[in-house]
């Protein structure tokens, strides 16, 4: 399979995206804050029906320039506020990795609260978020960073495939500790 990340400059899948693709089967999935497309283009290429959206016009832009190019029509871009909590369809996996630090912290509830709500059940959520903890504050000035078990607890009830609260890097290069979630809806 052609890699239309390298061929677009764009970088590499999120590596939990792409583990998550390991145990959940092609639906329809929602990416918030999908940037300029790299996990869109990553599940696209593997039979998911990707809506990707971000309030960035220029990210949909060139998302939807390379759509366009491809002749893809299994992603759709679109210009969408994530604060809005508001997805507005149900979706069999919603993706939500390294975007919920950069909105409004009074938003981040309901943010999640529509995410739970607008997945099928038997549907998966996937959540990579910075923290801010006493033993590795947080580097960056991000509006938003979870507290340790703060993500966990908004999920009491679901299936947690997997949960952690590492520490990684940034495409920056910035360590700090990640709070890691994919978790499963009840059937």
């Amino acid at each position: 399979m052609d890699d239309l990340n390298s061929r677009y400059g764009l970088n590499q899948a999120h590596s939990e995206v792409v583990k998550a693709c390991e145990i959940i089967a092609p639906c329809d999935v929602f990416d918030m804050g999908c940037s300029s497309g790299r996990n869109a283009l990553y599940l696209g290429q593997r039979g998911f029906a990707v809506t990707a959206v971000d309030a960035n016009p220029q990210a949909i832009a060139t998302l939807q320039s390379i759509v366009d190019r491809e002749g893809t029509d299994t992603i759709t871009p679109r210009v969408y506020d994530i604060q809005q909590a508001d997805i507005g369809a149900d979706y069999g996996f919603i993706a939500c990795t390294v975007t919920l630090m950069f909105i409004d912290p009074s938003r981040v509830g309901a943010v999640l609260s529509d995410m739970r709500r607008r997945t099928l059940p038997g549907g998966y959520n996937l959540i990579v978020c910075a923290m801010d903890t006493e033993e590795y504050p947080c580097p960056m000035n991000f509006p938003f960073t979870l507290k340790p078990g703060e993500l966990s607890a908004y999920y009491q009830g679901w299936e947690l495939v997997n949960y952690n609260e590492d520490l990684g890097t940034m495409h920056n290069g910035a360590q700090l500790q990640f709070a890691t979630l994919l978790g499963r809806k009840p059937e």
